[in-house]
């Protein structure tokens, strides 16, 4: 087996774009949006301007798969726009603290919310967590077309809550007032920025189909299909279902709610409402782990390809046709970050650092559009402003991150940079290895 498998199509590729997208944090978590606007309606319009933006970035990956249907999304991009080393250094920050890290935490939600139908101690939850992450990697293992397949299940049963959620709420008898608009002077330039960014974040995960063109049927025309519906399908649930949380519940609720879904629920069903929103979060979790699992090993295994990663992390099952050395790698370490519970800290660190790289990404669509061999079979609609706003987005969440936090921004920046004397050290070695 030299080629991997093309298994997916457009159903089960948008099903990847809105599983991962949506996990966990807009069921569960207080939004810095409500903190920050003061009104529904501004609320609300931040979640659909941030989903605009997340359509933006979206549309840059969508041509730059286009020109480069391989196997490997970002880091074929950098790679390609850039250097090798520019590509090396995503990969090494995804093994080591973003993909895996964000494996471990949704894994460990997950587990967290089975202890609320089964009790157990937060060791039984660490258990939990690595068997989540160990099952759902035995189900990639066997194949892309058996991921693909678990993906699209739990996705539509996902939408289907979500739908059923929204339609509630909306014929719901005993909405809160809404107010539209806002004192005037409360929206500041920051808290705007504040919001959006926090609303950038939610949206997580968009690019990661483009790991897996290579076992894409028709990637360079499927990929742009699934990113524009599936971003457009995600924006339309976080919009629907903030508005829903705001039309049950008082704003000073919202922003105060660390599980505001179920909050909501238990308004309009009562005490029954918190278990049926454990039970969703169980399987949007799962949805979006399985997700992030089947992406992550597809960007090693072209790594390994080029020669930028150990030789024996590019074999493919003879069987399967996956990459199962990849996968097992991956899940070794990401199971360690959930038992250990070590991942918290890699991953709070690190994650905005994947914005310098996504703008990065979109200078270098702008920089490729000059080459004559780049042949992209779509091209993004409103260049050159698309990637333009999609780059001064990424800079301004990259600029509040080192502000909020410095200490940690830089300890994370620094944690990326290390693969640069790697990569250099990696580039004189013997080859072969």
């Amino acid at each position: 087996m030299s080629e991997l498998r093309r298994s997916l199509g457009l159903t089960q590729a948008t099903a990847l774009v809105v599983g991962i997208i949506i996990g966990a944090s807009i069921f569960v978590q207080p939004s810095e949006i409500t903190r920050q606007m003061p009104s529904v309606g501004g609320i609300v319009a931040v979640w659909i301007a941030a989903g605009v933006l997340t359509l933006f970035g979206a549309l840059v990956c969508a041509e730059l798969a286009s020109a480069y249907p391989r196997t490997g999304g970002v880091y074929v991009f950098l790679r390609e726009a850039f250097s090798p080393a520019a590509g090396f250094l995503w990969g090494w920050a995804m093994f080591w603290s973003m993909h895996s890290g964000i494996i471990a935490a949704i894994a460990t939600v997950f587990a967290r919310y089975t202890a609320y139908f089964v009790p157990m101690s937060d060791g039984g939850m660490r258990i939990v967590a690595v068997g989540v992450i160990v099952v759902l990697s035995a189900v990639n293992y066997c194949g892309v077309r058996h991921g693909g397949a678990v993906q699209t299940i739990f996705t539509a049963a996902k939408l289907a809550a979500i739908a059923a959620i929204i339609a509630a709420g909306a014929m719901w008898s005993g909405a809160q007032p809404v107010v539209v608009g806002g004192a005037p002077g409360e929206v500041t330039a920051r808290g705007f920025a504040l919001a959006m960014a926090a609303g950038l974040f939610a949206y997580g995960g968009w690019h990661m189909v483009t790991y897996a063109a290579g076992e894409t049927r028709d990637a360079a025309r499927t990929i742009p299909r699934a990113l524009a519906i599936g971003t457009i399908v995600v924006t339309i649930c976080y919009a629907g279902l903030n508005a829903i949380y705001l039309r049950v519940l008082p704003l000073d609720v919202v922003r105060a709610s660390t599980r505001v879904a179920a909050d909501a629920a238990d308004v309009m069903l009562g005490s029954g409402g918190a278990a049926l929103m454990a039970a969703l979060v169980m399987a949007s979790t799962f949805g979006a782990v399985n997700g992030v699992i089947l992406a992550g090993p597809r960007v090693y295994y072209s790594m390994a390809q080029d020669g930028t990663m150990f030789r024996w992390l590019g074999a493919l099952h003879p069987t399967f046709g996956t990459p199962h050395r990849a996968i097992v790698v991956q899940a070794v370490w990401s199971s360690v970050l959930a038992a250990t519970n070590t991942y918290g800290a890699l991953f709070s660190r690190v994650i905005y650092t994947e914005w310098i790289f996504f703008s990065a990404m979109a200078l270098g669509l702008m920089l490729l559009r000059r080459r004559p061999d780049y042949q992209p079979s779509y091209r993004v609609f409103g260049y050159p402003w698309v990637p333009i706003v999609f780059i001064a987005a990424s800079l301004v969440i990259v600029v509040m991150q080192v502000q909020a936090v410095p200490r940690d921004s830089f300890i994370g920046l620094g944690l990326v940079l290390i693969g640069l004397p790697v990569y250099l050290v990696w580039q004189r070695r013997p080859r072969g290895n």
